[in-house]
């Protein structure tokens, strides 16, 4: 079977990136934007770095900012609701995986409104058209939403996370500006960090990998180990270089799949209003050290990319291990919490674990589970 490869239209990367923005809109034809934005993007001065530039530009915008954290099915309804009455004709999402995500729904559903259910986009829904055009700004080094086919939607009153993949929800442009990122505070850097790497990594060893996906994730894993750590302390270098690695593990995963340290992270999330890139960080190496006995040869690989001394002389198992512990380290470093002491409530186990046996990350695990498996690993964090 041929593997697909789906990526941006377009793609800037670097500091002032965000001066192309104007002028692919106007290039275009387009006459107004619908700017998704959360509201302490806005109330911190990280949204006005793009609206300013339209206001210069006398190009008007709407913006629409009813966006909480992990983004709800009432917030996309109410921004279908917000784009159609705006006269809107193009999209400019500003901020993390929430914005994006929430931006890749309304303009799915304002060009294919037989899908206005929202949860009838869950998992490959058959949408016709492709989204409104869209430019994705992102501030936080991590989702990789602004070059994925995916989105993620919390349906709250089933407490429970929903994976939307669809080629048509892709922006055409990506604008990644290490400036739009630099005012992140160190705990959003370190989550959204090793959400990153946990693309990365979960990518190199899902069951649909290839030969392109690995080369990108290969790259994303030896960006973030460098840079992450420095990110954090907000060294320029350190957001410069993340900026690229989480880009690189989005082109990667997004067209191989994931694992199910994500499809555990996406309960986390729905159930506690957990931080995803924190629930990733926490899991990665219980779903690393579950999937060793049959991807093991691959860790190895990783090691190497994380810059693990001695690797290359270790049996295949001391190289698994080492690498294993060498992403605990980073989380560590970082500021990562070890565990789910203070999280995970033992009376939701079954629930979560059925719930992450669902999702549509689960089946691009390299090994195969099940619930009671899934349960078992949850317990192991308590």
């Amino acid at each position: 079977m041929a593997d697909r490869i789906v990526l941006n239209t377009v793609s800037y990367h670097g500091h002032g990136a965000i001066e192309n923005i104007v002028p692919e809109l106007t290039s275009r034809g387009f006459k107004k934007a619908f700017v998704t934005s959360d509201a302490d993007l806005i109330k911190f001065g990280v949204t006005s770095k793009v609206t300013d530039l339209l206001g210069k530009a006398d190009f008007p915008y709407t913006v629409y900012s009813d966006i909480k954290p992990n983004p709800t099915i009432e917030n996309v309804r109410n921004g279908v609701d917000s784009f159609n009455a705006s006269g809107a004709d193009c999209i400019i999402a500003i901020g993390g995986g929430s914005s994006m995500d929430t931006a890749k729904a309304i303009g799915i559903i304002a060009n294919n409104p037989e899908f206005a259910d929202v949860r009838s986009l869950e998992g490959v829904a058959p949408t016709k058209k492709h989204a409104v055009f869209t430019i994705a700004v992102p501030t936080t080094a991590g989702t990789a939403a602004e070059v994925t086919i995916n989105y993620v939607i919390t349906d709250v009153e089933k407490k429970r996370k929903f994976v939307c993949v669809d080629t048509n929800d892709i922006p055409e442009i990506a604008v990644v500006d290490p400036d739009m990122m630099s005012t992140m505070p160190k705990g959003l850097t370190a989550a959204t960090g090793m959400d990153a790497l946990t693309h990365a990594i979960e990518g190199y060893i899902t069951k649909g990998h290839c030969t392109i996906s690995d080369m990108f994730h290969l790259e994303a894993i030896r960006l973030i180990a460098r840079n992450l750590r420095g990110a954090v302390m907000n060294t320029p270098e350190g957001r410069e270089g993340m900026a690229l690695g989480q880009y690189i593990a989005g082109m990667g995963f997004s067209n191989v799949g994931l694992g199910i340290v994500h499809s555990m992270a996406h309960g986390l999330s729905a159930l506690y209003d957990t931080p995803h890139g924190v629930a990733c960080a926490i899991l990665l190496p219980v779903g690393l050290d579950y999937n060793k006995t049959v991807s093991g040869e691959r860790y190895r690989a990783i090691g190497r990319a994380m810059e693990v001394k001695g690797i290359d002389s270790m049996t295949d198992t001391e190289a698994a291990e080492a690498t294993i512990a060498e992403v605990r380290k980073l989380s560590k470093d970082v500021g990562i919490p070890e565990n789910l002491h203070g999280i995970l409530k033992e009376s939701d186990i079954r629930f979560l674990a059925e719930s992450a046996y669902a999702d549509a990350c689960r089946p691009g695990n390299p090994r195969e589970t099940s619930v009671e498996e899934i349960e078992e690993l949850y317990r192991s964090q308590l």
